[in-house]
Order: C-alpha cells, then structure tokens, then sequence
C-alpha cells in the first residue's frame, strides 16, 4: 500500500477549502452589492454571507473595492470575454452587444458601475480601478480594432483610442443612468464609427 504523504495531503485539502472560501467572498461581496447598494457593503457582512472569519477576508484583500475588482475581473473574463481569435466585423459588433447586456442584465456590471462612480471620488479606488481592470480591458479592446483594422474588416473613423471611448462611452453611459441599451444602438455605433466592410 503506498505510503501518503500527510502534509502534502492537508496542503491540498487547505487549498481545495481556500478556494471554496475565496469564491464565497466574491459571491457573497457580489450578492450583497446588489442587494444594499455600495455604502451598506461593509466587511463583516461579507464575512458573514460567505461563511468565514473577518481575519480570512483581511488576509486575502485590503478593502471591499479589492474584493469587487476580484469578482468583476473573473466575471467579465467569464461572461464578455473580449475576442481573441480571428476577428471580422461581426464579431466586433457581437462583443459589443454582449457588453451592454454584460452591464444592464448581469449581477456584475452592477459591480462595474458601482466601482465607476466609486471612483469618480475616491482616488484609491480610481487608481486600483485603472490599474486593475480598466487598463487591461481598454488595451484588449484596442487590441480587437487593430486586429480587425489590420484584417481589413473594419475602416475606423477615428484614432484606436478614440474609437474605442466613441463605442464603449455611450454603452456605459446609458447603463449608468438606468436605460436600456438596444442592439440597435450598438449596431448604428458600429455602422457609423467602424464602417465594416462587407465580408466575402
């Protein structure tokens, strides 16, 4: 009968509860930001909520925007991943739409809204925001026009950079105010500022 080894076992029975634990935190961080809105976020309900010791949440993560920006980075990757295969214009404009219904219809862009007004007056939180998920989000998305620029499936109208603001801002900005973000809108953004061209 083979001999185990007891630490390497424990080591790997703490990491399979470290991760229940950690994936508890986010959910419940998540839920909670839903449920109460951003000033009633506090620590111990999460602690709460999650099933574990406030000392287990202050281990892992700073304040309550860390936790956030967690949940929104595993979230976006998982539900609105930004392409990164072949690009076509399509494929553009489905990111895009897949966005908007990313923030109006999804727990998570709760999160991000939050984290964007959040941030417009808390400079801790602007500067981990930008560093975090705002930085790397914007520079995929770049990434998406030049490819699709350089495929020739796409003429912009603007400079990568401010075509990118010109497709995204208005998405978010319709968000934030708590309307609705029709595929038709997406599709006159891209129409106008991407002039696709028809693909063979």
């Amino acid at each position: 009968m083979p001999v185990v080894n007891s630490e390497s076992r424990r080591a790997r029975s703490g990491n399979r509860r470290d991760e229940a634990a950690r994936v508890a935190v986010l959910h419940a961080a998540d839920d909670l930001l839903v449920e109460h809105g951003f000033g009633a976020l506090t620590i111990e309900a999460i602690a709460r909520r999650a099933g574990v010791a406030k000392q287990t949440i202050y281990r892992w993560w700073p304040s309550k925007v860390e936790i956030l920006l967690d949940t929104l980075i595993e979230d976006s990757d998982k539900h609105v991943p930004v392409p990164t295969g072949e690009v076509t214009a399509d494929g553009v404009r489905d990111y895009l739409r897949g966005f908007a219904r990313f923030l109006t219809g999804d727990p998570a862009g709760k999160v991000l809204l939050t984290l964007i007004a959040q941030a417009q007056h808390d400079p801790g939180t602007a500067g981990s925001f930008h560093e975090r998920y705002l930085g790397p989000r914007r520079d995929q998305e770049r990434d998406l026009l030049a490819r699709a620029l350089d495929a020739g499936v796409i003429a912009p109208r603007l400079g990568l950079d401010e075509v990118v603001d010109a497709l995204v801002g208005p998405i978010v900005y319709r968000a934030l105010v708590g309307a609705a973000v029709p595929d038709a809108l997406v599709d006159a953004l891209v129409d106008d500022l991407l002039r696709p061209r028809p693909e063979s």
